[in-house]
């Protein structure tokens, strides 16, 4: 098939107030070529917005009516993200009509994978017609919907991307990608081409959280916190005991199955070192389910900017973490990139979810596409 140009849209669970875009080129298969990319920060009223609607989303759970913020969340999120591409490709010389498409994942605000034999159910606030409109170009967006609705996870859906991405580095099979947002995932390919992705536990949201708890600052700066603490052995212990651990993939978690009340009672300091302790560990047990125990793994997402994380994986999971940057990869903009290739594969039909990543029975599309007004 003939390549694109498709951007890619992403913000995360952990709510760092950024909004992430990239530029790449693909058929849907492969990159052709990676265009620019930025990180474009929200006004500090949206991000204050969305952190509400989480609450109610919380409190919500998928029983009665939407939560009334929902839609006032929603319409401010589209608009800003509709703004920031359109600043970003004037800032690169590009026109919309340059773009095919835009593949726009939204904010997810509460994720319910399936849970013991029934249908989960997700929601992402984003709306596809409102950038269409606003941009002038064609929007895939609501990405997870079909795939819960089949019976699938809904998540990871970056594995086809990372797939792509090792595909492109001699013995794929010993290396492993690890995203590190709010939920840490993995994608594994095999030296047959099979790709295996999930969830392995969480990452960055229940660290911050009790670094927002405790300090009132976003995160731990540089793992700096949890360098000084102790971790607590024996809570790590009973933490690992965990059943979703154990369990088999394909599974995927919402940002909110692991709290930051796993450190209630202890210090700031050695909160955050077990917390840090306990996503290295959950990480090296799901390395123990693949097939093939990668020796290596290419990390990803914000997390890897956290030295206690990357030293902790390199103890706790043991496997040799790199950055995404030490293979040429563009760390900040992996997750937007991986976006702008799967709106690609929703315009064109083909699977973006799979039984060995999200669990659905069979090789499936998904993504709503909303063609931009003549």
């Amino acid at each position: 098939m003939e390549p694109v140009w498709a951007i890619g849209l992403m913000t995360g669970t952990v709510l760092d107030g950024m909004i992430d875009i990239a530029l790449l080129q693909t058929d849907g298969e492969g990159v052709q070529a990676f265009g620019p990319w930025t990180l474009a920060p929200y006004p500090m009223e949206t991000r204050a917005l969305l952190a509400r609607a989480l609450e109610e989303a919380l409190r919500w759970q998928f029983s009665g009516p939407e939560p009334a913020i929902f839609a006032e969340a929603e319409d401010a999120l589209t608009r800003g993200q509709s703004a920031a591409v359109l600043e970003f490709l004037a800032a690169n010389g590009r026109q919309p009509r340059d773009v095919a498409v835009i593949g726009f994942h939204g904010q997810t605000v509460l994720h319910h994978p399936p849970r013991g034999g029934g249908t989960g159910n997700t929601r992402q606030l984003g709306s596809g017609a409102l950038m269409a409109a606003l941009t002038g170009i064609d929007v895939a967006y609501d990405f997870r919907t079909a795939d819960v609705r089949a019976g699938g996870q809904g998540a990871p859906l970056s594995a086809s991307y990372h797939a792509a991405l090792l595909g492109r580095l001699d013995a794929p099979a010993q290396t492993a990608v690890l995203n590190l947002g709010g939920v840490a995932n993995i994608t594994w390919r095999g030296d047959d081409d099979q790709v295996i992705g999930f969830d392995t536990g969480p990452a960055n949201a229940p660290l911050n959280d009790w670094i927002a708890r405790q300090t009132g600052e976003p995160m731990d700066q540089d793992g700096a916190l949890a360098a000084k603490g102790q971790v607590d052995e024996v809570r790590l212990a009973r933490l690992l005991e965990h059943p979703y651990l154990a369990a088999p993939y394909p599974k995927s978690l919402d940002r909110f199955d692991f709290s930051a009340g796993m450190a209630d009672g202890l210090s700031l300091e050695d909160g955050a070192a077990t917390l840090t302790a306990f996503t290295a560990a959950a990480v090296g047990l799901g390395l123990d389910l693949l097939p093939q125990r990668p020796a290596r793994l290419i990390v990803c997402g914000g997390g890897r900017k956290n030295p206690s994380i990357m030293t902790a994986l390199r103890h706790r999971a043991r496997v040799e973490p790199i950055t995404a940057e030490e293979v040429g990869w563009r760390g900040d903009a992996i997750e937007a990139e991986c976006f702008a290739l799967l709106a690609v594969r929703s315009l064109r039909g083909l699977p973006i979810s799979f039984p060995t990543t999200t669990g659905v029975p069979r090789p499936m599309t998904g993504g709503m596409v909303v063609k931009r007004r003549p």
